[in-house]
């Protein structure tokens, strides 16, 4: 039996060049690789993505909608990893962790759309505790998240590395708030699949280094109706048991986790492909969620591998590295 073919359109941007890398070994899968002459070639490009079994889309959305049209009355699979397509009900939200349902609809899915960095820190650490009524869904949610430039995609990535930003009299600046218009493009999944009543509000910084990503929700104490951080861990346990690459991490492991005792810092590719969640503060003064992971890592282009392999019928974190010390 031939091994399954994938094409990775946009195989030169940041989340294709991370998706290529964890897969370019594998012996399971053929990779088609096309040279950087030809990548725009529309008569190249629809020829390689019908030859695939699965095609993974890592390009801008409008680009985005350009590959699906080349692939129309085609019988390829397809993982958008654009924003474009992720609130689209035609579509399958591909967070394997979403729910209990949520992996068998993605094996059987040709359309999935693979969550944004971001979300994917909101709604693992949200839903459950919304599903299970201990967190009220109309609490006023805010997001406060930073991430390496790695997150602003390939023209960010370029723009950095040619040159970083510095201040006036300064090495360089240390963190930027951004999006402060309130039109993040990741905030319909995070309002949909959360399953917070209201659209949260989002302030999301870059920091400038490559990757990482820490994304924080404070629940105001008023909100909590007693809930304390061993709740909160209890129902993540629950919800997370057994799951490769989510880990939550109980209170006394979170205090471990701070540097001097006060500073949780920003992870690196040393976080492979897992996301950690974690609590802070107490039920007097209220609480802090944190979501832990490499922006690539279980971001954008682990997560797309995590999909594509449940579409082939594979093990899920095959090419991947689960997180240590998983919630059992």
């Amino acid at each position: 039996m031939s091994a399954p073919v994938v094409f990775i359109d946009g195989q030169h941007g940041t989340t294709g060049i991370r998706i290529a890398s964890l897969l370019g070994a594998r012996a399971d899968l053929e990779l088609i690789r096309i040279d950087d002459a030809r990548r725009k070639d529309p008569a190249v490009r629809a020829e390689c993505l019908r030859a695939a079994d699965v095609a993974v889309l890592c390009l801008p959305d409008a680009a985005s909608a350009q590959a699906l049209a080349l692939l129309a009355d085609s019988d390829t699979r397809v993982i958008d990893t654009s924003s474009a397509r992720r609130t689209d009900p035609a579509w399958v939200y591909g967070l394997p962790e979403l729910s209990r349902e949520q992996r068998a609809a993605i094996r059987g899915a040709a359309r999935v759309a693979n969550p944004g960095c971001y979300p994917q820190g909101v709604i693992l650490a949200l839903r459950p505790l919304i599903e299970s009524g201990r967190v009220d869904a109309g609490c006023p949610f805010t997001v406060n998240a930073v991430s390496g430039y790695s997150g602003g995609g390939r023209q960010m990535v370029e723009a950095y590395q040619a040159s970083p930003p510095t201040a006036a009299g300064d090495a360089g600046v240390p963190i930027s708030l951004y999006g402060l218009a309130g039109d993040h493009k990741h905030l319909p999944e995070m309002h949909r699949f959360s399953g917070a009543r209201d659209v949260p509000l989002f302030v999301p910084a870059v920091d400038h280094r490559y990757c990482g990503m820490l994304v924080s929700m404070p629940l105001p104490a008023a909100w909590l109706r007693g809930l304390s951080r061993e709740d909160v861990h209890a129902v993540w346990r629950e919800r997370y048991q057994g799951e490769p690459l989510v880990r939550a991490l109980s209170p006394r492991e979170c205090d471990a986790a701070l540097r001097e005792g006060r500073y949780l810092d920003l992870p690196d590719e040393g976080m492979g492909n897992a996301l950690d969640l974690l609590v802070f503060g107490n039920a007097a003064s209220g609480l802090v969620l944190v979501a832990r992971l490499d922006n690539l890592g279980k971001g954008a282009s682990g997560n797309a591998v995590q999909c594509l392999n449940l579409m082939l019928g594979l093990e899920e974190t095959r090419g991947l590295i689960p997180a240590t010390g998983a919630a059992a």
